[in-house]
Formats: C-alpha cells, sequence, structure tokens
C-alpha cells in the first residue's frame, strides 16, 4: 500500500495549481468504487458540445504549444526536439503517405468503438490534434505495450502485437511520456459515457463505455508511472471553458485507484479529514516538529525519500504522535500517515542544515 501511495503523492503534487471550481467534487466526497465512479458521472455529465469543425479553432487554446505550432503526442518527443512541427491553421486535414505532411483529429478512443454517436464524436477529452500518417497506422487498435513492434514511427510510437497479458492483437504503443495522458483521457471516457453505451460496438480494450480488466491494469501503470503534466492541467482548463466539464482524473489522479482498486486503501484529500497531520514549518533548517492524530485509532507516521526509502517510523501504539525530525541534507521528503485503511502524505522540504 505504501507504494500506491507514494505513487499517488506524485501523481497529486503535479496538480498543486489547478484551478478546480470551489465545491465542483463535493458530491464525490467520501465515495470509492463504483459510487464514486457514478458521483463524477453527474458531475461531468451534461457538458457543452462543440462542431465537429469547431475542434479545428478549440486546438489553438488546448494544444497550442509556443508560437501556434500543434501539440502532437503522437510526434512530439518529450526532452527532445521533435521530427517536425506543424503550425497551428497550416496543413491541417486531408491525406498523407508519409508522416510531416499535416495533421488531423485524433479520436484517441476510436470512433468505431462508440459508432460515431454524439457527444463522443466531438468531446475534446479525448480528441488531440496528430499527424495524419501516425493516426492512420493508429487505425482503431487498442493501446498496449509492444515488445516486437512491425512499425515505428519518428518519435518512437508503436504498432505491432500487444505484449499487454489479456490482450495478444495488433496494439498501438505511444511513448512513455504520454502515456499517463492516455490513461486519463480513457478513465475520463469511462466515466463520462457510463450507463449511456447502448448500441456501442465496444472493441477488444471496452465493454460498451466500461474498461476491459486488462485495460484497467495497464492504464493503472501509465496513470502511475507518467504524471499529471503542466501540458494537461493546462489543457484540463482550455476544454473547460469550451465544454464545462472537467477530467476529474487530472485534477485528482488518485480518484483512478479509488474506482479501480478500491480496496488499495488509497483516499482523496477530502476523504481524509479525520487524520490530521501538521509541522511546525515547511521548508524548514535542520529540524521539524511533525504531529499526527486519526481520532481514536491508531496512526503510525514514516519519513520516506522521494525513492520510497524508509529514513523514520513512529508512532503505532495510539491515536496520536508527535516527533522532531531532523536532516541535514537539503531535498524533498515525503511524511506518510497511516491509520487503519486510511491514509495521508504529506511533502516537506528540507534546506539542510544551517551550519
Amino acid at each position: 500500500m505504501i507504494s500506491k501511495v507514494l505513487a499517488l503523492m506524485v501523481l497529486t503534487t503535479a496538480v498543486s495549481q489547478a484551478e478546480i471550481p470551489e465545491g465542483y467534487y463535493d458530491p464525490a466526497g467520501g465515495l470509492t468504487g463504483q459510487a464514486l465512479q457514478w458521483a463524477l458521472h453527474s458531475i461531468i455529465d451534461g457538458h457543452d458540445p462543440c462542431s465537429y469543425n469547431y475542434i479545428w479553432t478549440a486546438f489553438y487554446t488546448t494544444d497550442n504549444r509556443n508560437g501556434n505550432k500543434v501539440w502532437d503526442m503522437y510526434s512530439d518527443i518529450p526532452g527532445g526536439t521533435p521530427p517536425y512541427l506543424y503550425t497551428l491553421g497550416d496543413d491541417q486535414g486531408g491525406s498523407a503517405s508519409a508522416e510531416g505532411q499535416g495533421y488531423n483529429r485524433e479520436h484517441s478512443w476510436p470512433k468505431s468503438w462508440f459508432g460515431n454517436g454524439s457527444p463522443m464524436n466531438t468531446d475534446l477529452f479525448h480528441i488531440v490534434p496528430s499527424d495524419i500518417y501516425v493516426n492512420s497506422r493508429r487505425g482503431n487498435h487498442p493501446y498496449a505495450e509492444v515488445s516486437n513492434p512491425d512499425w515505428i514511427s519518428m518519435n518512437g510510437s508503436r504498432v505491432g502485437p500487444s505484449s499487454t497479458p489479456g490482450y495478444s492483437g495488433t496494439a498501438f504503443e505511444p511513448v512513455d511520456g504520454y502515456k499517463g495522458d492516455f490513461a486519463r483521457s480513457y478513465f475520463y471516457m469511462a466515466t463520462r459515457y457510463k450507463g449511456q453505451d447502448s448500441g456501442w460496438p465496444g472493441s477488444a480494450m471496452t465493454n460498451g463505455a466500461d474498461l476491459l480488466p486488462w485495460a484497467v491494469d495497464m492504464l493503472l501503470e501509465w496513470h502511475a508511472n507518467d504524471p499529471v503534466s503542466d501540458k494537461e492541467i493546462e489543457r484540463n482548463e482550455a476544454v473547460y471553458a469550451i465544454q464545462d466539464n472537467r477530467n476529474p482524473f487530472i485534477d485528482h489522479p488518485e480518484y483512478a485507484v479509488m474506482i479501480y482498486d478500491p480496496e488499495s486503501g488509497v483516499h482523496s484529500q477530502e476523504a481524509e479529514e479525520a487524520i490530521q497531520l501538521f509541522c511546525s514549518q515547511n521548508p524548514f533548517m535542520d529540524s521539524v516538529t511533525i504531529t499526527a492524530s486519526a481520532g481514536s485509532s491508531v496512526v503510525t507516521v514514516s519519513v520516506m525519500d522521494v525513492t520510497g526509502r524508509v529514513l523514520s517510523s513512529y508512532g503505532g501504539t495510539g491515536p496520536e504522535v508527535s516527533f522532531v525530525w531532523a536532516s541535514t541534507e537539503p531535498g524533498l521528503y515525503l511524511v506518510v500517515t497511516e491509520s487503519g485503511p486510511r491514509s495521508a502524505v504529506m511533502p516537506v522540504v528540507s534546506l539542510g542544515s544551517a551550519r
């Protein structure tokens, strides 16, 4: 459970700048599993759909990198130089016989999986700009891991037999730096259209709007390994301005585990109000006093580095614990508090020693 909490801590830290409207997720407070997913469905249902043609215009705010360049996850190389860049409004639509000849509108959840119905076919949370040729090579293949590709794009995306347990057909594997983006898009689609998928043909990855078990396992892993980025936060706000709904799994990454693995013990911040966790100063120099309480339940506190290595542990005998923790090494540390199935995580920053 500690490792899963740490993964979610990394995910959650990335979304601290999201401008979530006050009270937006209140109806989901304290829920897990299917109850949480239904509550989130009710919150994000009934968005304002745009026209299919307007998607080109939407890309100017949803997928605009510096200088009106298209942010294409099928050609971009995170941390590197992409093989080609498109200017928004230029070279859009049409056909291509190779990469670098234009961009179009990619339904990351393929249209054939939902029968090209509305409003799914214009929902910007799963529609992104992509190179025309790479889009055609992806087709409507599921996302999955590919060990022995038949084809590799210029940025390293792969097409070939799936090596993900549970699915052995042809798959498309995006680069690692965008796997979390697509995972959170899929969690959104499965939640937004939950119970509204009558007549959806489905796929080897989905049953209507529901994700198949093998897909859930893989997407949760992608979700944890590729945390929410500033790009996603900004895109979430841009789509919200157009559709008047949000992607809960960008705002609250922990919701994915709470829905699909409710026995994990991971809870949202709202559900953890019974656990109180304080530190005397943050950032701190030399030492810090940390206090935790959990009502009437026994509480334990561990201090870890960002790799998950436990540096110190306290408590375990009662509902309250207070201790002084010293650190002469500057850096980010995690204070993990557990009480029964509940947990809370707080990042603390050491500035090192004053001496």
